[in-house]
């Protein structure tokens, strides 16, 4: 089992972290290696990540499942999946908290990995590095983020080429990567009504060769 807690100073306000942190578009953005995939009916999506131990790197998959509590600036996070040789299964839950600070806004991390597989050893052996220089990479470019204003996002998000309407139909448009995420999540939380933070259980899912259960 790895274990992880981690806090991470911001230099923005809380409800600005909150907006980016919330988002699971601007969350993988600020992991290297990490990509979402399709949304599911009940709220969960799927997801890869890409982490290199030593001189190995190992892809996994999961379905990944995201509640969250406005009002307390608080949220939860369920991952459960394989590597892309279904060799090796693992689970991940964790919270997050935003919080007031002096300077800013501070996020609080906190969760258990657990491994089991033929990669388990390799996985655990070099997790502290790993975690480490993951949380190193995440909380610069979290602050990146926050650091840029709302308005800036929503303008890189809207960003799109529309080709012509063909026989009266509406017209197909194509946006970046990053504002198809966006408007993903977007349509996600608006089939979502309000309700205080719950656990779902979801079955694993995957993407590609490695398909999470």
């Amino acid at each position: 089992m790895i274990s992880i807690t981690e806090e991470i100073a911001v230099p923005s306000a809380r409800a600005r972290v909150w907006e980016v942190i919330s988002d699971p578009a601007q969350v993988v953005s600020c992991i290297g290696g990490a990509e979402l995939g399709a949304a599911h009916e009940d709220g969960s999506f799927d997801g890869t990540l890409v982490v290199k131990f030593g001189a190995v790197r190992v892809k996994f998959a999961a379905r990944v499942t995201l509640e969250l509590a406005p009002d307390e600036f608080e949220g939860r996070l369920s991952a459960r999946g394989r590597d892309g040789q279904r060799a090796t299964r693992f689970t991940a839950d964790a919270t997050f908290r935003v919080v007031e600070a002096p300077d800013g806004a501070r996020v609080a991390v906190s969760g258990e990995i657990g491994i089991n597989g033929k990669l388990a050893g390799l996985v655990e052996s070099g997790a502290g590095a790993v975690v480490t220089r993951m949380t190193k990479e995440f909380s610069e470019r979290l602050i990146q983020h926050c650091a840029t204003p709302a308005t800036a996002d929503a303008a890189d998000a809207a960003d799109e080429v529309v080709a012509p309407a063909v026989a009266g139909r509406a017209a197909p448009v194509t946006t970046g990567l990053f504002g198809r995420l966006r408007a993903w999540w977007a349509r996600l939380r608006q089939r979502r009504d309000p309700a205080p933070m719950t656990i779902h259980q979801s079955k694993e899912a995957g993407t590609g060769n490695a398909q999470a259960q």
